[in-house]
């Protein structure tokens, strides 16, 4: 996959865990363990757990087939922050475009003991292992729990769309479905500020309400969200 975003649609994700030889972790242990304890340093809240990549995904013509392995969050982190070294791994995950009656979206400011600190894009976090169902990786599940976990939206507070979106942005692939609210933009961003306010550590430090193209320029948004948002805003 090349570094350019693409997008298409498709109307189901086949994810299943295999076991796979990372060579970069094989080969960088000692330089990634040094650059975990850096990121402690400066981010004591960062926690060390299983998550889960990709190390194959194929697209079908109407489905996304997703090869997972399981690793360990400072070596997802140490890959991230070095560049994307392995070519053949992907940090696929899934994320709910969630968006008001009203037509806006609703994006999260990463708060400041995230990882991705600042960073504002949609709920969402990397799977790992509580995602599993009978050897198959949820990933709708992954989504409802992050919504959650992120926003309080519980999933019944929202619809999802029937099928997914995929977007290609190099390493990245994110399997994004629209959420639905009853909600309207100012009461969606009361509701979820509030729901953070009640947090003793919440993962957001705020939301950012996005109901035109021209609110796509701030630049800690990344890339590929605004990519998907263009055609599904008006200008």
């Amino acid at each position: 996959m090349s570094g350019e975003v693409e997008i298409v649609g498709v109307s189901a994700l086949h994810c299943v865990l295999e076991p796979h030889d990372w060579a970069f972790d094989r080969l960088r242990g000692a330089e990634i363990d040094a650059h975990w304890a850096e990121r402690r340093a400066a981010v004591p809240a960062l926690y060390d757990g299983p998550v889960l990549l990709a190390h194959s995904v194929s697209r079908g013509e109407t489905a996304l087939g997703v090869k997972f392995f399981e690793t360990r969050f400072s070596r997802f982190l140490a890959w991230r922050d070095f560049g994307f070294p392995d070519a053949g791994v992907y940090n696929c995950f899934s994320m709910p475009a969630l968006r008001s009656a009203d037509g806006a979206f609703l994006l999260g400011e990463m708060g400041a003991d995230h990882s991705a600190a600042g960073a504002i894009y949609f709920p969402a976090g990397t799977p790992d292992p509580s995602d599993l169902r009978d050897g198959m990786v949820d990933l709708e599940a992954n989504l409802l729990r992050e919504l959650e976990e992120e926003t309080g939206i519980a999933p019944q507070e929202a619809r999802l769309s029937p099928d997914w979106t995929i977007v290609y942005a190099g390493p990245r692939v994110a399997c994004m479905r629209i959420a639905q609210s009853p909600l309207s933009a100012a009461e969606l961003e009361m509701r979820v500020n509030s729901y953070i306010a009640s947090q003793k550590k919440p993962e957001l430090a705020g939301v950012r309400m996005v109901a035109r193209r021209a609110e796509l320029a701030e630049p800690r948004m990344l890339g590929f969200i605004r990519r998907f948002l263009e055609p599904l805003l008006p200008p």
